[in-house]
């Protein structure tokens, strides 16, 4: 086995230590297995010599029982073995896979950016699944056959060390095309497996936006992108295909050419007398059988290129660590202010805010508004520490939010957005999401967010399932379901991140009065895109090109800035184009 897959087995290193009586019964399994093969090719040789040779009567009614003992012996031996290494196996992964999960899950907002989920889907599983093929099945396997090989290579030798020479000199001229072999079934598995990654990013991104896919008619055109995807991935499964089955034929070439010496040397000594029938025939049942596991290890070792691959791509993604770093510190159990000092963020070379300053105290509602990519959602995104800023500092209380716990911090602020994100749970459940669901809090929590009127008349009430996405829901409805989420949560800072924008009249009109029953005695941030919904902000904040504008509330920022007069007038002129 080479290095890369020492590699991986020394990353499961850790687990093995829990699993050590489990790996005593499997040695075990794999011994009687072993030489339960081995035992039946010696016993070729008493069958012979003895019953029909000899016409011994006695080993007659002895040899039968014999077989079935080392017959069954070899069954018993095989089926522990497979039992104790799957178990072994299938447990390990489970636990690796949370592990990766878990490690994916702590990375940053970045990394999600940049990685389809559907890449992640499948290294989660179809690269996780190559990898417990060979913790479960094919390193069992492979140490079954060495001892297998162990056992008749032992019968062979003594039976005839003379033959014997003769027989296994062949195995080292198959090593060379055999490792040839490998090296290329590694290149193939791993473009293999960056294939499914694709299949399964592209069935991800068909699924999710199926609406857009069918009002378009593009469903041909999604099924020919998948087609081409899927071809490719048909190809190089037919690639592997040809590798792995070219070992049969090389090692069945090698080893006739070995059986075929035996067959001349050894049907000589028979002649001659040197040698007796069932000694030859002992040892040419065992130089056959000992063919068998030789091209099983050859098959093994090129499958576990499989997993070489796979484990590259795995471990790459379980070694990356989160870039925001996890602070000590508490949050305040009063939050009296927020202020953004000199704050930069640039992501790479694009400069997205620029030198931002302003403060926020307890009880206000701050509203940010701007064009389109004026840097309104990265404001907020800073104060969550989905980034951090560049240069310059965000205060809580005078304390660097650095200092504090990313977990204490999320805990305190609440976050609705544009998009709802509804889990294919119960109503209950989405609105405690992530915490114990309390009855009576979510009711509460519903009534304040102007949706329990319609909660309560569905089938099962708060206990009632909700579809993936909520599409058993109307958008007004989501969203409020969305700002009774956060309602429940209880925060001490609230993120409003344009809620209401795609909203009709009426349904905005509902969330503003939820936004009015959440926002009393919390610091509110709200990115508007209509403007209607923030005149009683206590501060209005315009930004434009990553910089701040102006400051100021409604009326004041009507008399001193152009900015927002063209934010209202732009309002303003898509109305009554509208109309």
């Amino acid at each position: 086995m080479n290095s890369n897959l020492w590699k991986i087995l020394a990353r499961f290193t850790p687990y093995y230590k829990d699993y050590i009586p489990y790996f005593i019964f499997a040695v075990i399994g794999m011994i009687l297995a072993s030489g339960g093969t081995a035992a039946s090719a010696y016993l070729v040789k008493p069958l012979l010599d003895k019953i029909f040779i000899a016409k011994d009567e006695n080993m007659l009614y002895l040899l039968p029982y014999a077989i079935i003992a080392v017959y069954f012996a070899k069954e018993s031996g095989r089926y522990m073995q497979a039992y104790f290494t799957e178990y072994i196996g299938q447990d390990i992964i489970r636990r690796f896979r949370n592990k990766l999960l878990d490690n994916i899950l702590s990375l940053d907002i970045s990394f999600f950016h940049k990685y389809r989920s559907g890449e992640l889907i499948s290294r989660n599983t179809n690269d996780v699944e190559r990898i417990r093929l060979v913790v479960s099945n094919i390193i069992p396997e492979f140490f079954r056959e060495i001892f297998t090989i162990i056992g008749l290579v032992a019968v062979v030798i003594y039976q005839s060390s003379e033959l014997a020479v003769y027989a296994l000199v062949i195995m080292p001229l198959a090593v060379y095309p055999l490792s040839l072999l490998a090296k290329k079934m590694k290149k193939i598995s791993r473009l293999s497996q960056e294939k499914i990654s694709d299949l399964t990013a592209r069935l991800s991104e068909i699924f999710n936006n199926i609406e857009i896919i069918k009002a378009n008619n593009a469903e041909k055109y999604e099924l020919n992108l998948f087609e081409e995807d899927n071809k490719k991935y048909f190809n190089l499964n037919m690639k592997s295909v040809k590798v792995t089955q070219l070992v049969s034929p090389l090692m069945e070439t090698l080893g006739s050419i070995g059986v075929a010496t035996v067959i001349i040397v050894g049907g000589k000594e028979v002649i001659e007398g040197v040698m007796s029938v069932g000694s030859f025939f002992s040892f040419l049942t065992a130089l056959f059988m000992l063919y068998t596991p030789i091209k099983r290890i050859s098959s093994l070792y090129n499958r576990m290129q499989d997993a070489v691959a796979a484990s590259q791509r795995i471990f790459f993604l379980l070694d990356l660590k989160a870039e925001i770093k996890d602070g000590n510190k508490k949050i305040p159990s009063d939050i009296q202010d927020i202020r953004y000092e000199n704050v930069i963020l640039k992501y790479g070379d694009k400069m997205a805010l620029n030198d931002i300053n302003f403060e926020a105290k307890k009880g206000e509602f701050i509203a940010f508004v701007g064009d389109s990519g004026g840097g309104k959602t990265s404001l907020a995104n800073m104060l969550v520490r989905f980034f951090d800023p560049t240069s310059g500092k965000i205060l809580i209380n005078g304390t660097d939010i650095k200092s504090f716990s990313l977990g204490d911090l999320r805990d305190s602020i609440a976050i609705v957005t544009q998009r709802v994100y509804v889990f294919n749970d119960t109503v209950a459940a989405n609105i405690a999401y992530g915490k114990k669901i309390d009855e009576a809090r979510v009711i509460e929590a519903l009534k304040k967010a102007n949706a329990y009127d319609f909660i309560k008349d569905l089938k099962d009430g708060i206990y009632t399932p909700l579809d993936e996405f909520g599409t058993n829901l109307s958008g007004g409805q989501r969203q409020r379901i969305a700002m009774a989420r956060a309602i429940y949560k209880n925060p001490k800072i609230l993120i409003l991140d344009e809620a209401t924008s795609s909203l009709d009249s009426k349904s905005e009109q509902k969330i503003s009065e939820a936004i009015e029953n959440a926002i009393k005695d919390k610091i509110t941030f709200v990115i508007a895109h209509r403007l209607t919904t923030i005149q009683k902000a206590d501060k209005i904040i315009v930004l434009k090109h990553g910089k701040i504008e102006a400051i100021g509330t409604d009326k004041d920022l009507e008399a001193t800035c152009s900015e927002y007069r063209k934010l209202k007038g732009l309002q303003i002129t898509k109305k009554e184009v509208k109309l």
